[in-house]
């Protein structure tokens, strides 16, 4: 009878899983069409309104003068034996000074690290990495190179190419769910931990499902499962979505004096205009559901996150979420009127904050030992 009942339960609870794990794919997929069909929506009223220019886009052959600015640092080139890919990063600073490195989000590049650049290579060796997929680094053709776990390696295949054991890992958006992915796999790896409008995988996982403004703030994420139809869609009126994203009232750069410059917003099409690119970026979207929610999920270094109140994409009750996942220090800042964009949106406020945090605990003269 014991017996019996053990197979009832076991049965009972692989039932229920399975129950669970067809209620989330449903759930995913029902999203996406329905997402898919408000594209579409879209893109027939684009063609009513302008038939002549909907399907013109221009790829940008000639980067902008902003890209080769030498004040930001000078471009370098990795290849990491193990995946047998070419990375491209942007550095300055003193080899040897602790590393600062820095991992943009979609659909950015290095580029929208300059301001920091500037600002830490007094006392960092700070790298700006073009991730996989993205800018100059190498761009895998196939959805599956772009699983989270390749992308945490790519990271630590970095570090320890460029001669570094520790770093101070600073990662927005996108790269900062991979830089909070890489403090819970490599901690001995993070010194100390700096995300910008990004919270941890775990949370915005829960907060998604229970959340429905949330889930429709991030519709795009299921759009992005489709092949094809939102490069397309990204790419149409010469790349209008991408640039509605920086420049719009509702989910550009708040800061006036931040605004990009035509220039700046160049560099963006420059980088993204190119063959593939933007399936490049696409591709960590279209990963993103096969692994998570995650098995590990605690950080054990210390960390900052710097959160826009004005994120178009992501609500502000998720950052105190991250409180339960870290073992160590953890300092919130929200910021008043930023937006998604943090770190160009209100550099120096954003760049004052990392010293503060930086310094805590430990004088400045004591990077050089780390």
């Amino acid at each position: 009878m014991a017996r019996l009942l053990h197979n009832l339960l076991l049965l009972t609870v692989g039932l229920t899983l399975k129950i669970r794990v067809m209620g989330y794919w449903s759930l995913i997929y029902g999203y996406c069409a329905l997402c898919t069909g408000v594209a579409l929506l879209k893109l027939g009223w684009n063609i009513i309104l302008r038939p002549s220019t909907t399907f013109q886009w221009t790829v940008r052959e000639t980067p902008p003068a902003c890209l080769n600015d030498t004040s930001l640092g000078t471009h370098c080139y990795v290849k990491i034996k193990e995946s047998g890919l070419r990375f491209h990063y942007v550095a300055a600073g003193e080899r040897g000074k602790p590393l600062m490195l820095f991992l943009h989000g979609f659909p950015e590049f290095w580029f929208s690290w300059r301001h920091q650049l500037r600002e830490f290579k007094s006392e960092f060796r700070v790298v700006a990495v073009d991730m996989r997929g993205y800018g100059e680094s190498d761009l895998p053709s196939s959805t599956e190179s772009y699983r989270l776990d390749y992308l945490v390696t790519d990271i630590k295949d970095i570090v320890e190419y460029l001669g570094y054991n520790r770093c101070f890992l600073v990662g927005h958006d996108w790269g900062g769910i991979i830089a909070w992915l890489c403090a819970i796999h490599y901690p001995e790896m993070v010194t100390k931990l700096i995300v910008l409008n990004s919270p941890h995988p775990c949370v915005f996982t829960d907060y998604a499902l229970h959340h429905p403004s949330q889930m429709l703030k991030s519709s795009y994420y299921f759009f992005f499962q489709l092949p094809y139809f939102p490069e397309l869609m990204l790419s149409i009126n010469d790349f209008k979505a991408l640039k509605s994203l920086f420049t719009s009232r509702s989910t550009g750069i708040s800061c006036k004096g931040r605004w990009l410059t035509t220039e700046d917003l160049e560099a963006y099409l420059h980088a993204l205009s190119q063959p593939g690119a933007l399936t490049g970026a696409l591709n960590y979207f279209r990963n993103v559901f096969s692994v998570l929610p995650l098995s590990q999920s605690e950080v054990k270094s210390p960390v900052l996150l710097l959160w826009g109140e004005r994120d178009a994409f992501l609500e502000q009750d998720m950052a105190e979420a991250c409180r339960l996942y870290i073992r160590n220090h953890f300092r919130l800042n929200i910021i008043s009127g930023a937006s998604h964009w943090l770190q160009q949106d209100q550099p120096d406020i954003v760049n004052t904050l990392i010293w503060t945090f930086i310094k805590e605990g430990e004088g400045r003269k004591n990077y050089r030992n780390l």
